[in-house]
């Protein structure tokens, strides 16, 4: 793969992301399907577990995000072929760090919007899927504060 690839995925918790993203990796050739999986994603999720358990803490939120960001950061660096941030990225500012990283050191850049935030419909499969166990209430919080392209 001659061209290196930036994937910006963005949607509600539950949407699909981590689905999309494990079809994704299974339509790839196998090597290059597991060099992703080992070192391109990149989820803040990804810190809050704890022995493989989901542990949110809020007053850790920007910690994590920094981190996630750094090693993106650092992957681009590295020429990973592939990479991919897979958070909510619902507001600009959320990605833009990553867009801009991504197209400094020369990568072609996708976004992946899963669903439409603004359709309860959506909000309500999302409440029912997220494996966060947030609510309608929440999820539809987040959904308000989403920005399109």
């Amino acid at each position: 793969m001659s061209q290196k690839l930036a994937i910006i995925m963005r949607g509600l918790p539950g949407s699909g992301k981590s689905f999309w993203i494990a079809q994704y990796i299974a339509s790839l050739p196998s090597e290059v399907g597991s060099r992703l999986s080992r070192q391109g994603i990149f989820s803040t999720d990804h810190y809050f577990y704890q022995d493989k358990e989901y542990r949110f803490d809020a007053k850790k939120l920007p910690e994590y995000h920094q981190r996630n960001l750094t090693a993106f950061i650092q992957a681009l660096a590295l020429a990973e072929p592939i990479v991919i941030c897979d958070n909510t990225n619902l507001c600009h500012w959320e990605y833009m760090a990553y867009e801009a990283a991504a197209k400094a050191l020369g990568y072609q850049l996708r976004w992946v919007l899963l669903g439409e935030p603004q359709d309860i419909a959506h909000q309500r499969q999302c409440a029912g899927r997220n494996q966060h166990g947030l609510s309608l209430a929440q999820i539809q919080r987040m959904a308000r504060s989403f920005e399109p392209f």
